[in-house]
């Protein structure tokens, strides 16, 4: 995603929200999906990035151990990425409990209905099957996410296009509110992003639930040993068959992201021709991917062995964050208590 144009100090007044649940690991998908997008984000204006541990309960409630480590490790591959806590403020969702309060006052004003045609809601109940979802906090989650974003006063929100309908429900949770009480908020905008569409080992989306994904915290023979099991052409069983990898190879996703355009083109003829067997292809792929991840690996490895350096930076995070959503939640209280809000 390309910047605005503008002054960098136009851009840095304009603040931009974003976060992820710790669920897991990231991969590949993550990497090229959000967190390049977050790169470029911090660079143009004045970002907050979150680990929304709360909003990880609403699907991992019956065994939340082990959130607080999936949160650090999260927070370590964002730093290793290249995410910079002297460019944005990142922190812990938990550790700032204005958000609970928020978004308490904003499931008062919150009709059902909105919740209920939320399409997310039953995607995930189709999805995660084997959990019982059916509890006010899976359903009223995108209430929690409205206070999350409005919380800071965001003006920008980046999503997918798949995601554009939770920024349009806190879109209308902020006006109805605006409505009720005053002019309290803004109203938040959603920042299409350029999503890269990674799909996994087997040509499904890369996911750790499938089994599937390359890992950012996965060691180079990992990477080496699940790339040769990557699905290529299926229509070229043997490499005397002319292949089409620009149109039928799965791996070849990553061969547009990790092999420089002009060894690619040579790639595609060979294999059109049948002169490069998928075999070797596939190693010469997996070697360009090792090298691309190399100092992700290495700067991980060095911020993992300083635990406590990680916790002062998140408690920094926490403490810039705080200010923040104290002094909204002040001009919060201040208009819901107001003797001109609406009443009735």
């Amino acid at each position: 995603m390309t910047p605005p144009p503008g002054t960098d100090t136009e851009n840095r007044s304009v603040r931009v929200l974003s976060g992820m649940r710790p669920t897991g690991r990231l991969h590949l998908g993550h990497l090229h999906g959000v967190l390049q997008n977050w790169l470029r984000l911090q660079e143009a204006y004045e970002c907050f990035f979150c680990a929304a541990d709360w909003h990880a309960l609403t699907t991992c409630y019956e065994s939340p151990g082990g959130i607080p480590a999936d949160t650090e490790e999260m927070v370590l591959d964002w730093l290793a990425v290249g995410i910079d806590p002297e460019r944005a403020t990142v922190f812990v969702q938990s550790d700032v409990k204005e958000h609970a309060e928020l978004h308490l006052l904003l499931s008062m004003i919150t009709p059902v209905s909105w919740l209920e045609r939320n399409p997310t809601y039953k995607e995930q109940q189709q999805e995660l099957k084997e959990r019982d979802l059916a509890t006010y906090g899976f359903l009223g989650y995108p209430v929690l996410q409205a206070a999350d974003i409005i919380i800071y006063r965001a003006h920008k929100v980046p999503v997918g296009v798949d995601q554009l309908p939770h920024v349009e429900l806190t879109r209308e949770i902020t006006r109805r509110f605006n409505y009720l009480y005053g002019e309290t908020f803004p109203v938040p905008e959603a920042m299409l992003a350029e999503v890269a569409k990674l799909p996994g080992l087997d040509g499904r989306k890369m996911s750790k639930s499938y089994g599937n994904a390359i890992f950012l915290s996965d060691t180079p023979d990992e990477v080496r040993r699940k790339i040769a099991t990557m699905i290529t052409d299926i229509e070229r069983p043997r490499k005397s068959d002319p292949g089409d990898p620009e149109n039928r190879c799965v791996a070849f996703n990553l061969h547009r992201l990790y092999v420089a355009p002009d060894r690619r083109r040579e790639i595609v003829e060979a294999c059109k021709a049948a002169t490069l067997g998928c075999v070797p292809c596939k190693k010469e792929l997996a070697e360009a991917v090792v090298r691309a991840l190399a100092p992700i690996w290495e700067r991980r490895t060095a911020l993992g062995d300083d635990r406590e350096g990680l916790h002062r930076l998140l408690r920094r995070g926490a403490e810039r964050a705080r200010d923040e959503a104290r002094a909204t939640m002040e001009q919060v209280r201040s208009a819901l208590w107001s003797p001109s809000a609406r009443s009735g």
